[in-house]
């Protein structure tokens, strides 16, 4: 059993929260309104759920996921999350967060950012190409040949075959892009974001989820651009 710290508890948090718990995990919840307004959250992810403030959340739990605006990434606790492995689910959105110099230029990543505010820690960027509905649909049993990846990146080997291991738990294979700086492959319109798990396109977010192997998320990853690049 991992006990999984959540700094964030919107759509991708509570998804990943109740796979996890569906995996016999525990989970710790917070957001930035206070524990007492994830009381309902709680009571339907059961009792291996509860909620705290976020710098509870990140000490108590064994490895930590945040799933918060990036605008808000410095707001993320430090020194309870040395030494821990931390999932980044992070989008850039300039028209939510503000600019973000380094992002434009595509100097850096989402990822890296939170690296850099989180030393000691080692970060890994998965589920951020991904829309709730269809994480929450495509989980499958490990040996599923309906069984889907997900991307991840990072630049600590342990750190990445941890999250491995966890998304296997939770019902997913996982796809290595490489280390944190090449997490850009599946960031925000990209050909491996959100899209490539829709089996409608021109519906994405509401149409049903179609299985998507380590293989379509290396197809879709290797032809991924760069902004600057993007017609």
């Amino acid at each position: 059993m991992t006990t999984w710290g959540f700094i964030g508890s919107g759509n991708i948090g509570s998804t990943v929260a109740r796979l996890a718990v569906d995996a016999g995990h525990d989970v710790v919840m917070s957001n930035s309104r206070g524990p007492e307004t994830l009381a309902d959250l709680v009571a339907e992810l059961g009792p291996h759920a509860r909620a705290a403030d976020a710098r509870t959340a990140a000490a108590e739990g064994d490895v930590a996921v945040v799933t918060i605006p990036l605008k808000a990434y410095r707001d993320v606790p430090v020194a309870e999350l040395d030494g821990k492995v931390v999932m980044d689910t992070m989008n850039y959105y300039p028209q939510r967060d503000g600019q973000i110099p380094e992002l434009d230029e595509e100097s850096t990543t989402t990822s890296e950012l939170l690296q850099e505010h989180l030393p000691g820690s080692h970060v890994v960027k998965v589920f951020n190409n991904i829309a709730y509905p269809h994480l929450a649909g495509l989980a499958r049993p490990s040996g599923s040949p309906e069984r889907s990846a997900l991307a991840i990146a990072g630049d600590d080997a342990q750190a990445k075959a941890t999250v491995t291991r966890l998304l296997d738990e939770i019902g997913y294979d996982a796809y290595d892009l490489g280390p944190l700086a090449e997490g850009w492959r599946t960031q925000r319109d990209t050909s491996a974001y959100g899209l490539i798990y829709a089996s409608d396109p021109a519906n994405w977010f509401s149409a049903p989820p179609r299985q998507v192997t380590a293989g379509d998320l290396a197809e879709a990853a290797g032809r991924a651009q760069r902004y600057r690049d993007m017609g």
